[in-house]
C-alpha cells in the first residue's frame, strides 16, 4: 500500500460517477493524494453497495471496469470484498432458493439448522456477538414452499456465506482471485471479516483457528497478484494488536478517532499519548469513514467515565446531531457507534479540526481521509431526516460544482496544504510501500505483537499539564516535529530536510 494520504469515497459522491471523480482528483488533488479507497461500485441491492450481487461487474450508473482501471492507473486503488455476506438477489442465492439442496451453491449459505439442528439453546444464543437489536438470522421461503431461517448478521438483504465449506472455499478462491487480478487494484479491504467465523460454543466473531485459516487463504490468493489485504475489524483494540502480530496484512487504527475527540474535548492527552506509545505501526489511520464514529474500539484505553464524557460532548458539540440518529429509529445497525461527521463532532471549529488532522498525518501509518472530511463537511441534517438512515448524516453527495466551491473554504485550503506536506516530506517514508512482515500464518494462533513494517518510528512526549503533545519523526538527517496544544487548538510543525527548513502553523 503506497505510503501517502488516501481518499475514501463512494463512486458517486464527488461527481456523478467514477469518471467525474477521477477527473476531479487528477485536476485538483493530485499533489494531495496517493490513493483512493473506492467504496463498493458493484451491482448491489442495499447498504450503499455493501450487498453485492456480483464482483464481476461494475454498476453501469457508476461507469465500467475501464473507468475503474483508469482511476487505478493514477491513484493506488483500494476496493472492498465483503467476506461475510452477499445479496439475497445474487445469482448464487437465487439458485439455492430455486433448487434447494440440489443447488450447487447450497453449502455456500448457513441455515440456522445447519449449525443448530435442534434449535439454539439460550446459553449459546447469549454467547453470539451481534451489533444490532435483533436475531442474526432471517426467514426465507424456497420455491417449493419450505421456510428456513438463514444466518444474516446485518441487513436482511445481506445473507451470510460459509467460506469454510468446500463450496465456500472454491467460491472464495474464484471471486477474490478474480478481483485481485483486476488491473489497478493495490489493496482489498476485507469487510466484516470478523463475522465470517461461526462455530457452536463461540461468540461467532473472530474465532481461532478459523480466522487464521481464512486469512491464510486470502493472503495466499492476494500475494499471487501483488495485492495487499486490509481486514476490517471493529472491536476491542486488542484485535488489531493480534492482527499486527501475524503480519502480511495492514490493520486499522480505529481507536484514534475517539481518543482524539477525548483529547480535544478534555484538554487531556494522556490516554492518547499512551495509545501512541503502544499502537502497532502497520496501520491505516482514519478519523472518519462511511460508517459512524466507533466507540467499542477504545474500551480500556479510555475509562467508562471518559467514554461517557466523550460521547456526551460529541452530542453537545455535534452541530444539531440528535441521539436518535444513532438508534434503530434511523436504521442504525451498530449499537457501538455514533453517526456524525468529524468536522461537526469538533463543533465545526476549524482550528480543532486541523489539530486532529495534523496528528493523524504525523503518526506512523497510512492516513485515509473520507470525502466529507476532505471538504470539512458538516452534518447533513436534511438528508438524514429525508432518508431516516442515521449514517446518511455523514454521506452528503457533492456535485463537481459544489466540491469546487468547498475547496475554496479556508479550512479546506489548510487541510490540502497539510496533505501536500504529508505526501512530500521524506521522514514519513512517502512514496514507498508498506505492509506487515512476511509471517507464516500457519504457525499457530494469533498473538499480540508489533510486526516489522516500512514506517519510520516516532518519539512522543507530553508536558506536565497533559495538554501539549509533541511528536517527532526523523529519518537520517531529516526531522519533523508536531506540537499540539489541545487546550488552545493550536498546532505547529517544524521540519528540516533535503529541501531545507520549513516551519508553519497548521
Amino acid at each position: 500500500m503506497i505510503n501517502g494520504v488516501h481518499l475514501i469515497t463512494y463512486p458517486d459522491s464527488l461527481g456523478r460517477n467514477i469518471a467525474e471523480l477521477h477527473g476531479f482528483m487528477k485536476r485538483r488533488l493530485s499533489n494531495c493524494l496517493a490513493g483512493v479507497h473506492l467504496l463498493p461500485f458493484f451491482p448491489s441491492t442495499a447498504d450503499r453497495g455493501f450487498a453485492p450481487t456480483t464482483y464481476r461487474e461494475v454498476d453501469s450508473a457508476f461507469g465500467s471496469w475501464k473507468d475503474v482501471e483508469t482511476l487505478g492507473s493514477d491513484f493506488e486503488l483500494t476496493v472492498d470484498f465483503m467476506m461475510n455476506h452477499i445479496s439475497v438477489r445474487s445469482a448464487w442465492f437465487l439458485d439455492w432458493l430455486e433448487k434447494g439442496k440440489n443447488s450447487r451453491w447450497a453449502d455456500l449459505f448457513i441455515p440456522v439448522d445447519k449449525l443448530f439442528p435442534d434449535g439454539i439453546p439460550k446459553d449459546e444464543r447469549a454467547l453470539i456477538y451481534t451489533r444490532k437489536p435483533r436475531n442474526p438470522w432471517t426467514s426465507v421461503t424456497f420455491e417449493d414452499g419450505t421456510v428456513r431461517d438463514v444466518w444474516c448478521t446485518f441487513f436482511e438483504e445481506q445473507i451470510d456465506i460459509d467460506v469454510f465449506s468446500d463450496v465456500g472455499r472454491c467460491w472464495l478462491e474464484s471471486e477474490l482471485g478474480e478481483l485481485c487480478a483486476r488491473r489497478g487494484i493495490g489493496t482489498i479491504r476485507l469487510d466484516a471479516i470478523g463475522y465470517a467465523t461461526k462455530r457452536r460454543g463461540t461468540r461467532f466473531f473472530f474465532e481461532e483457528p478459523e480466522i487464521v485459516d481464512l486469512l491464510t487463504r486470502c493472503v495466499d490468493i492476494s500475494e499471487r497478484h501483488g495485492v495487499t489485504l486490509l481486514p476490517e475489524i471493529h472491536e476491542h483494540f486488542s484485535y488489531q494488536e493480534r492482527l499486527a502480530g501475524l503480519g502480511r496484512v495492514m490493520i486499522y487504527d480505529f481507536a484514534l478517532p475517539m481518543l482524539l475527540l477525548h483529547a480535544c474535548y478534555s484538554g487531556n492527552a494522556v490516554p492518547l499519548r499512551d495509545w501512541l506509545l503502544r499502537r502497532p505501526g502497520n496501520c491505516v489511520t482514519t478519523l472518519d469513514t462511511h460508517d459512524g464514529i466507533g466507540i467499542v474500539d477504545v474500551a480500556d484505553l479510555l475509562s467508562s467515565e471518559q467514554i461517557d464524557f466523550t460521547i456526551n460532548m460529541l452530542y453537545e458539540k455535534g452541530s444539531s446531531v440528535n441521539r436518535r440518529y444513532s438508534t434503530a429509529d434511523f436504521g442504525n445497525l451498530d449499537i457501538y457507534q455514533v453517526n456524525c461527521t468529524y468536522y461537526s463532532a469538533l463543533g465545526e471549529n476549524d482550528d480543532a479540526y486541523m489539530v486532529a488532522r495534523a496528528l493523524q498525518f504525523f503518526v506512523p501509518g497510512i492516513p485515509q481521509v473520507y470525502y466529507v472530511g476532505l471538504l470539512a463537511g458538516p452534518n447533513d441534517i436534511e438528508l438524514v431526516q429525508k432518508t431516516r438512515q442515521g449514517r446518511d448524516i455523514n454521506r452528503h453527495g457533492y456535485s463537481l460544482e459544489e466540491a469546487e466551491t468547498q475547496l475554496e473554504r479556508p479550512v479546506v485550503k489548510r487541510l490540502l496544504r497539510l496533505m501536500e506536506f504529508r505526501n512530500s516530506f521524506e521522514v514519513f517514508g512517502v512514496g514507498g510501500t508498506a505492509v506487515g512482515a512476511k509471517v507464516d500464518l500457519r504457525a499457530g494462533s494469533l498473538k499480540p505483537g508489533r510486526a516489522e513494517h516500512g514506517f519510520r518510528e516516532m518519539d512522543v512526549s507530553l508536558n506536565e499539564g497533559g495538554e501539549v503533545l509533541t511528536i517527532v519523526r526523523s529519518w537520517g538527517d531529516s526531522k519533523a516535529s508536531l506540537q499540539v496544544n489541545f487546550s488552545e487548538f493550536s498546532a505547529k510543525i517544524e521540519s528540516e530536510g533535503a529541501a531545507g527548513r520549513k516551519d508553519f502553523w497548521v
